[in-house]
């Protein structure tokens, strides 16, 4: 086996990776619901398309961190296209209002720790007289470059926890960082096959991570969301990673529907269970998080076609918490400034 460093090996980029992109005074989204069919960016313009690119789950989890922060950058830009400066109350006042449509987008979503960041730096400015519109970008653009960088970072270390002859089983989708670790670890001559689920109702592990981990040239098999004890008393699998929506204090994270179940069968299997996270002590422990209760069409339809025969009502909670005790490692990512 190679023995070079992961530091030394370019990291091939997922298009889930970096999934937005400011263009002039347009936010480019990819629109992640048409995956795999094609790649699509959706304009977004203004605060009100960013919300509901959010709610409509066009993009998901990291995702939606950043058409939080670009939209931030798209307000100010609109702010600066009139005739005369907008005076630096004001401007204030916009960036108040942005954050609070933002931080209600989605609850169990923390934007509220990152929206704060923006309105203190513009808080700042006026402080130390220094013009908002100079300097709130300028936190802004340094802050996702430092994100970016210690997101690399972090496929690296996934790169590291794969070992050769791994059988991973991931559940939802993480952003690009998994498929990415995955092409590193195959750079040294590490083979890993990944067992991905369904991921229902929107079938992100069928169309997202399925797609991406093939994309950058991994072994992967789709499999039901309720196979997953059967795989495990099977022997098919020795290693749980995935992905967190929200952290506490104490370790407790919560993560897409499902996850809570894999872990307790990880539990029981004795395999262990790894999940990328992102420190906040916001919030004390799992029982605090407001989990996001999904509209119960979304699980009576798909593609907009009634799927079930009758009056059936639905029940469509979008995350459930995994406690801190069944977790081996959480592999962190600090957002926070």
């Amino acid at each position: 086996m190679s023995k070079r460093n992961t530091t030394t090996v370019d990291i091939k980029e997922s298009p889930l990776f970096w999934p937005a992109r400011l263009k002039g005074n347009t936010l480019l989204v990819l629109d992640e619901t048409l995956i795999p069919q094609k790649l699509h960016y959706i304009k977004v313009k203004n605060t009100k398309q960013a919300v509901e690119v959010i709610r409509q789950m066009k993009t998901r989890a990291f995702g939606q961190f950043l058409v939080v922060m670009n939209t931030f950058l798209l307000e100010m830009n609109n702010a600066g296209t009139g005739l005369k400066p907008v005076p630096a109350d004001a401007l204030l006042n916009k960036i108040q209002k942005t954050a609070n449509a933002l931080n209600k987008s989605r609850p169990t979503f923390p934007f509220a720790e990152v929206t704060s960041l923006v309105v203190g730096w513009a808080r700042q400015a006026i402080e130390q007289n220094i013009d908002i519109p100079a300097f709130v970008p300028t936190r802004i653009n340094g802050y996702l470059q430092g994100i970016r960088g210690r997101r690399l970072e972090r496929v690296r270390k996934i790169a590291d926890v794969l070992k050769d002859g791994d059988r991973v089983l991931t559940h939802c989708n993480v952003s690009g960082e998994l498929a990415m670790a995955a092409h590193l670890a195959r750079q040294h001559s590490k083979r890993v096959h990944f067992f991905a689920t369904e991921t229902r109702p929107y079938f992100q592990g069928s169309k997202l991570t399925a797609w991406e981990l093939r994309r950058l040239g991994a072994d992967v098999t789709l499999i039901a969301d309720n196979a997953v004890g059967s795989v495990m008393a099977d022997k098919l699998i020795n290693k749980v990673i995935v992905g967190s929506d929200r952290s506490c204090a104490n370790g407790d994270f919560a993560n897409k529907i499902g996850t809570y179940q894999i872990a307790v069968l990880a539990n029981e299997f004795q395999i262990p269970f790894y999940v990328l996270t992102q420190p906040s002590d916001k919030i004390k422990t799992g029982k605090d998080i407001p989990v996001e209760i999904r509209n119960p069409q979304e699980l009576l339809t798909y593609l907009k076609k009634k799927i079930v025969s009758g009056v059936v009502s639905g029940f469509y909670p979008g995350f459930d918490v995994v406690p801190h005790e069944l977790v081996t490692e959480a592999i962190a990512l600090d957002v926070r400034a």
